[in-house]
Formats: C-alpha cells, structure tokens, sequence
C-alpha cells in the first residue's frame, strides 16, 4: 500500500483485505441507470457452480479465514435457489464471513431464513432511485421499500446493511436518508453512501461537482449536527473510502474513534486477533478480555477513552434508557471507466475474485467483458473436465453488439450489419425459470415494475428487560473492546 499504509490503516493489520465480492450471476432484474454491468451481462449464463466454489476457496488462499465476501452479481437471488443455498454453505464451511448484496426484490423471507441458516452472516440491500421502481419517484418514497426489507431481514442474526447511490438528482435528500438509517439503527448497522461513477451500461454518465466524498461527509454531519473524525480510521486508499463507526444512542450520533493515535496503537498490539463475527460475539469478547489480560497497561488506557465517551453520551444513555446501537457510515468512492489511477487500483480494499485471481472492483468493472465473456474449463460433480461458454448459441449467432476480443481466445461473434433496435428485441436464451419475480428476457430492454414481495415478518426482537445501570455497563464494555466493532467491516 506504499505511503497509505499509515499507522491507522486497519488493511494489514486487523484485515487482510476489505472485502471480496464473488459474482454468481450477471443477472438482473433491474436495469439501473448508474448499472456497473456491461451490455452484455443479461446474456451471460451462470458460472458452474464449481467454479464459484473455486473462487471462494480462492479468496480463503489469498487473504485467509475470516475475510468478507460478498455473494452478489448481478443479483444473486436469481440464481437457482438451491444452488445459492449451497454456495452460502460453502462458504461458511471455509471460514469466510458472507454477505448477500441484492436488490432485495427476490430476497424473501423464507429465502433469508434459509441463507442464515446455511450461514450467511449479512444483508445487504440496494435501494435508490436509479432502479426507476414504479411508484417510487423520490428517496423518500422508497422508504417504504427499505422498512419492508428490514422486517424481512429482521431476527434472523443478520448484519443489515444499505446500499445507496448518491447523483446528482438524489444528493438533496442525502439528509433525510441519514435520518432514516439513524432512526432505524437497531436494526440497521451499516449505511454505504456509493457515489455516482461513469462505468458499465448505466445511461447517467459521470457526476457533476455537487457529488463528491467531502460533500457526501458535510451532509451527514449536517444532519447529525455533529463533526465527525473521519480519517482516524484508515481503509485502503484515502481517494476511495471513508468509514466512520458510530454509536446511536436516543436518536442521537456519537463517533467511536476520537484519537488516531491510540487507535493505531491498539490495532498494532492487537493485530493478532483474528476473530471475526462470525464466530460470535462471547469469543469475540473472551479473545479480547484474554488479550488485555496479558497487556494490562491497555486496561487503564481503555478505562479511561470509556469513560470519556459514557460522559460524552451520558444524556442520551439516559434517555434510551441504556439501549445503544452500532451504526457505521461508509462512503465508497468509485473511480470513472476511463480515469483509472493505478495508485488506487494498487491500494484498493475491494476486490473481485475471477478465474484470474483478484482484480480491483473500478478495474474489474471498467474491462467487464475480458472476464465474463472469457470461455472457461472446470470439473463438475463426477470429475469429467467441462467446458463452459458464457454465451448460448443463439446469441452468439444474432447478437450485433461488438465484443471486444480477449488475447489467445478465438473470435466469439463478427458483428453484422443490423441495427441495435433490431438487437434489443431478441430474446437471451438461459433464463433462469426458476425465479418468483420476472426478468426482463428481452436483451437492452428496461423490465417494467416488478412486484415486490410482500410477505414481512411478523416476527419481533424479545428484549428482555434490564437496567439502566446493565445496560450502560454492556455500553461501557462494547466501546472498551472498541476492535470488536471493526471486525463487523
């Protein structure tokens, strides 16, 4: 990471790596007006679903047990369900920490309840307005759609998280959306503000100046009318991300980081510590309470960091009568197709595992088709050696976009002389029909509204009663063991 490996910088340290998405299917069933896929995308069949077990067992190979991974696409619901189940499964089996990234359209109850128990650790649902859902013309309105998806996600021991695109037209109702994910941070711990970026199909192009990671920041600060410390936490490149942990306490934000320099001394005396949430929150808790056993200086340390925040949240602790709830804000800043940096690409915390090994997200995403158009071999169930062609003939035979040629791969297709008008009209074969909710079969074409489920779950948290006095003390523990809270990046 040259130069951004600074003492706060928690890649190399208590991660390996941010998080490496896994795409199961190009798939949609949107067509989003910001979309990363390439034209091509709706086209391509599944991956084997032994090459998806590959990859998984490749992300434990390059960045070891406990690293995230996003089970994403495409949407991934729209794969065969058993089949999702079955990659969930798997990878849980490694070690890896799970996390399915959807539109949530297809992610039913049941589905989830499925998921979670073949080990899925986190939900993370996108919703904005460059999906053009029917019905829904502003952020406010969908609103509507995240409380539906956060009853269905709700007690089934999952980490919900929020996917929002931020452009120009939506950027005045950042406010709102930071109130909304404060107002339901117990169920709600992870806010992702994506910025508008010009790759893939998606028709909006690049952003204008109103859009921007300082920009993004100073609005959910003006909401929470607080300052926030933003760079006392590092990950990956300081162009690329800003996280800020929090804790939300009567409605009210409160950092958790104050001091980059006791940080970086933690995360280094710490870095040991590999337990992750995924294997649950008393071992968590025991490897740290162990680990400050043997560093008692830290104990003073952190008694006293404690005992500043509780003085700081000591109104709100009273009026929530000791319930407090983790909320992080993420802002990802991708980089345009064409203004690839290398020094980003090189220190980048997001990652995409292909046939090739791991690729950049921004350059995965701006060089697209080289990697899902590319024919691969694998061995099925019964050992025989396969080869797998990401196009069915029939596309191959009438589609009349261009594809870029890949090194040493023979030509797929020479376009003809047709217009793209006459192309959009053909229907792509290999369409998963196992879906509940319909795809848009017709290649290039918008689908038009897609019914959301409207099954939610009647199904509510128990707390059980307690004190305000147990109650600020877990407060007091959970800011103690501050690494515990990064473990859930």
């Amino acid at each position: 990471m040259g130069e951004h490996f600074t003492p706060n910088q928690l890649l190399g340290r208590t991660h390996t790596i941010g998080c490496v998405a896994v795409e199961i299917t190009q798939k949609c069933n949107l067509d989003c007006t910001l979309c990363y896929l390439s034209e091509h995308s709706q086209a391509v069949r599944d991956i084997p679903i032994q090459e998806v077990f590959k990859r998984l067992a490749n992300v434990l190979k390059h960045y070891g047990p406990g690293t995230s991974v996003q089970i994403t696409g495409g949407d991934p619901t729209l794969r065969k369900r058993s089949e999702l189940i079955d990659i969930v499964a798997y990878a849980d089996k490694l070690g890896l920490h799970t996390a399915l990234f959807t539109n949530g359209i297809a992610a039913t109850r049941g589905l989830l309840i499925e998921l979670a128990e073949a080990g899925l650790n986190d939900v993370a649902f996108h919703v904005d307005t460059t999906q053009e859902r029917k019905g829904y013309d502003d952020e406010q309105s969908l609103n509507a759609i995240r409380e539906e998806y956060i009853e269905r996600a709700k007690g089934l021991g999952l980490m919900i998280i929020f996917n929002t695109t931020v452009h120009t037209d939506n950027f005045k109702e950042l406010p709102m959306l930071v109130d909304f994910f404060v107002q339901h941070a117990d169920a709600v711990s992870f806010a992702s503000f994506q910025l508008q970026a010009e790759t893939g199909r998606g028709e909006w192009g690049a952003r204008t100046d109103v859009v921007d990671p300082l920009t993004v920041k100073a609005a959910i600060e003006k909401t929470i009318s607080k300052v926030l410390p933003w760079e006392k936490v590092r990950i990956g490149h300081s162009d690329c991300h800003s996280y800020m942990p929090t804790l939300v306490a009567d409605n009210q934000v409160y950092s958790v980081v104050d001091n980059a320099q006791l940080f970086a001394q933690f995360i280094e005396d710490f870095k040991h510590i590999q337990t992750t949430r995924q294997h649950g929150k008393a071992k968590i808790v025991r490897d740290y309470i162990q680990a400050l056993l043997l560093r008692p200086h830290w104990i003073w340390r952190l008694a006293k960091a404690t005992s500043a925040k509780l003085l700081e949240m000591r109104t709100s602790l009273i009026n929530s009568r000791g319930r407090v709830h983790k909320l992080s804000f993420f802002v990802q800043n991708f980089m345009d197709a064409s203004a690839l940096q290398q020094d980003r690409i090189d220190a980048c915390s997001f990652m995409v595992m292909t046939a090739d090994g791991p690729v950049s997200m921004c350059k995965h995403n701006a060089e697209r088709d080289e990697h899902i158009l590319k024919p691969l071999s694998y061995t099925n169930h019964r050992g025989q050696v396969k080869q797998y062609q990401p196009l069915g003939e029939r596309y191959r035979e009438d589609n009349v976009i261009p594809i870029r040629l890949l090194a040493d791969d023979k030509p797929i297709h020479e376009p003809n002389e047709r217009s793209s008008n006459e192309s959009s009209s053909k229907p792509v074969s290999d369409v998963n029909q196992e879906l509940t909710h319909g795809v848009n079969n017709d290649l290039g074409a918008r689908p038009s509204s897609v019914p959301l489920n409207q099954q939610t779950s009647a199904n509510r948290v128990r707390k059980k009663p307690c004190s305000i006095l147990i109650r600020s003390s877990l407060t007091a523990l959970s800011v103690t063991l501050c690494g515990c809270l990064f473990h859930g990046f």
